[in-house]
């Protein structure tokens, strides 16, 4: 059993037990959260999709841990001016791990 959610607008396939980085979402380490945007769900053969989202589906997850991503460098360079700027950002992430998907 696998679904497709969406969350901080990205959209992820997740199944049981699966660890994922989203964009950070308002909670502690160890808290429970449940995710209610799902968009599909698939058992086996019957998949169900959702007109947008599927109705009373919801993905429960645990918060692994905060943290940020990776360092993304913007840089912007003027030939013969000496005009050069650099800028570095580094986003807010969370880890979560998937622990059950349910379709009521």
């Amino acid at each position: 059993m696998y679904a497709i959610i969406e969350t901080g607008g990205k959209q992820f396939r997740v199944t049981a037990n699966d660890t994922i980085t989203v964009e950070k979402l308002d909670a502690k380490t160890g808290d429970k959260l449940s995710l209610g945007k799902v968009l599909l769900v698939a058992d086996g053969d019957k998949v169900t999709v959702g007109k947008p989202v599927v109705g009373g589906a919801s993905v429960s997850a645990t918060v692994v841990a905060q943290k940020r991503g990776t360092r993304v460098r913007a840089e912007k360079f003027k030939r013969r001016t000496g005009q050069y700027h650099r800028q570095g950002h580094r986003q807010y992430m969370t880890t979560l791990k998937i622990e059950a998907i349910s379709l009521a």
